[in-house]
């Protein structure tokens, strides 16, 4: 568990966010949270929890500048948290079951194991985290900059 600072697990679509098209406001708008979140994780109020996953799905990303960037953020910004693989993995596969994708399980378990908010773009994501993993929050990096109170 992790006791202070508080922890957060953003996945790889958050992480990515601020690379989208920043020409729709939903965009813009969570690029600006995530970059908030992540200067709460450099000011050391927030401790960044970096999984297993995130380091496979990071290295598939085809964007070279885009792929660096996030192994840089993580492994100078992140914590690598000690995971029980054999029991996320468990979790996982009981989430993949309930229907979750495969990277997404993966990511909620080892989360839910870190006991951190999980942050995501993914609005299918969300309203399926709610569903199967009601003592995880869940959220967009907004929804999470408002229950915090960043500014």
């Amino acid at each position: 568990m992790i006791e202070s600072p508080h922890g957060i697990y953003l996945d790889v679509s958050a992480l990515c966010r601020p690379f989208d098209d920043q020409t729709q406001l939903r965009i813009r708008l969570e690029t600006d949270a995530v970059l908030l979140i992540l200067s709460q994780v450099q000011a050391k109020t927030r401790t960044l929890i970096v999984s297993p996953t995130h380091n496979v799905e990071i290295a598939a990303i085809e964007d070279r500048t885009e792929r660096e960037h996030l192994q840089s953020l993580l492994e100078t910004n992140g914590t690598r948290f000690k995971f029980d693989l054999p029991a996320a993995r468990k979790t996982a596969e009981a989430l993949i079951k309930q229907g979750i994708g495969v990277a997404d399980a993966a990511h909620l378990a080892l989360a839910e194991q870190a006991q951190c908010d999980f942050i995501t773009c993914d609005d299918r994501l969300i309203r399926q985290c709610q569903r199967v993993v009601p003592d995880l929050w869940c959220g967009t990096p907004t929804a999470y900059c408002e229950k915090e109170k960043l500014k």
